[in-house]
């Protein structure tokens, strides 16, 4: 058997989504507006190109070698790759059944059954946590935070190994509060590796004109290094491994 899904794109040899050398698969749709979303082209499920995961696993297992000398593997990415959850569970097996560590990176938006399906064939979650303030959050993303929060508690209570990413945008996500807020309840969870935080940027900003779009960060200016070191130390301070993913 073998399931079709929406794809926005693919990287043969990825390095910054996950341990090792890794094959991304971008998928089409996603539930979030992220202000500072890099890939606003990915928003609408119905554009994209058809993949069925037959093909897409004969490709994968091409990059075999790569993935097991740099102890790398598979990274499905988005959008969110939850709104397509038995294309990627069907993917997944297929690549555990190749012997290919699987990573899951999702908002965590969208928990039901059909993503708990998904994660018992997952190894690993890269977590986005936009912010840890419900009214931010929301001004962000235009979504609820609290699935994503009962997200990450299911993958405490299943011990689900995650690396939590959070960007860093000045007068946005940048209060000291609400970073230490992130951060103990982050120190309460099992499971979570290490944290990521990744400095805004505009390298997507022409997407959003090409797209229509108004992008409402255009006078948004790049946290300093400082800002960035500050929010990375809240994060150690409270025992977690962190580091700056620029």
């Amino acid at each position: 058997m073998s399931i079709v899904g929406k794809i926005h794109s693919i990287e043969s040899c990825g390095t910054v989504d996950g341990p090792g050398l890794r094959y991304i698969l971008f998928t089409q749709g996603c539930p979030l507006r992220c202000q500072y979303c890099h890939n606003p082209d990915t928003w609408n499920i119905n554009d994209g190109k058809e993949m069925d995961t037959d093909e897409l696993i004969e490709d994968i297992v091409k990059y075999k070698s790569f993935m097991r000398f740099s102890k790398g593997g598979i990274t499905v990415s988005g959008g969110e790759p939850l709104l397509q959850p038995d294309f990627v569970k069907d993917l997944f097996i297929k690549c555990k059944d190749a012997g290919i560590h699987t990573a899951l990176d999702t908002s965590g938006f969208i928990f039901n059954d059909k993503s708990k399906e998904v994660l018992e064939y997952t190894d690993l979650v890269l977590l986005d946590i936009k912010c840890y303030d419900a009214a931010i959050y929301k001004e962000i993303t235009s979504v609820s935070l609290q699935p994503t929060i009962e997200f990450a508690k299911y993958l405490s209570t299943i011990n689900k190994k995650m690396w939590i990413r959070y960007v860093l945008v000045p007068g946005l996500s940048d209060n000291n509060e609400h970073i230490n807020n992130l951060a103990k309840f982050l120190a309460g969870l099992n499971c979570v590796e290490k944290v990521e935080v990744l400095p805004f940027h505009k390298m997507g900003e022409y997407k959003w004109e090409e797209i229509g779009a108004a992008y409402k960060l255009k006078n948004t200016v790049e946290p300093s290094s400082d800002e960035v070191n500050s929010a990375v130390e809240i994060f150690k301070k409270n025992g977690l491994s962190c580091s700056n993913a620029n």
